[in-house]
């Protein structure tokens, strides 16, 4: 009885799923720079009509040139449901997104020449396959100062499930600007940390149902 209760605990107290309506991705182009015989990121796309930046996270699978497929949009904040992502079960996966968004914006910050050991580093994240950046740097880098970045306009634009590992579109990383309208239709994830009144009330009963049961096993000499 005591193992159940306390699992009930774990389920009540988890992430709530975010729950929205899939939106027309569609990939526009490329920034023009290639390495290990691919065109690296950034690209370009657009989202219900918002044009956006692409960052491509997903060397298993492919897109193309004016390709357009439907999408779910994941938040990649603390406390995020990553359940319609590729990799979200995966050890870690929120916080290789992270590392993966914090990657991201170092394109702006370099030279084109950097684009390719950056994006090689973004694949290796998810997959030890894809091409390897010249150097450990980039992966260190994201590693050491990922947890210090803001990744709340931060999505993942993954295929409409169910999702598999090949055969199906890229999945991206873009930033949804608060100015779109696109941004409206996004789900708040909801605050782990302040539940509300009525679970607040469940987890109460349960906790005081664990303590009886000590209680009992004691008088027992259990």
């Amino acid at each position: 009885m005591k193992k159940h209760l306390l699992a009930g605990l774990v389920l009540l107290a988890g992430t709530l799923p975010l729950s929205a309506n899939p939106i027309q991705a569609n990939f526009t182009g490329v920034n023009g720079t290639t390495d290990f015989g691919y065109y690296v990121g950034p690209y370009y796309g657009k989202l219900d009509g918002d044009a956006v930046t692409l960052y491509c996270v997903d060397f298993a699978n492919d897109v193309y040139f004016g390709q357009t497929w439907a999408a779910n949009l994941s938040s990649i904040v603390t406390g995020s449901d990553l359940e319609n992502t590729r990799y979200g079960g995966g050890t870690d996966a929120l916080q290789l997104y992270q590392e993966a968004a914090w990657l991201t914006l170092q394109y702006a910050l370099n030279p084109t020449s950097d684009y390719g050991d950056i994006q090689a580093a973004i694949w290796q994240l998810f997959d030890r396959n894809a091409p390897e950046p010249s150097s450990d740097y980039w992966l260190s880098q994201a590693q050491a100062n990922y947890a210090a970045g803001n990744y709340a306009d931060f999505m993942l634009v993954t295929n409409v499930g169910p999702v598999n590992p090949t055969g199906q579109v890229q999945e991206f990383l873009t930033v949804v600007d608060p100015s779109m309208p696109l941004y409206n239709e996004i789900p708040a994830v909801p605050a782990a940390s302040t539940p509300e009144p009525k679970l607040m009330w469940v987890l109460g009963m349960a906790l005081l149902a664990i303590a009886a049961a000590v209680r009992h096993r004691r008088r027992r000499g259990t």
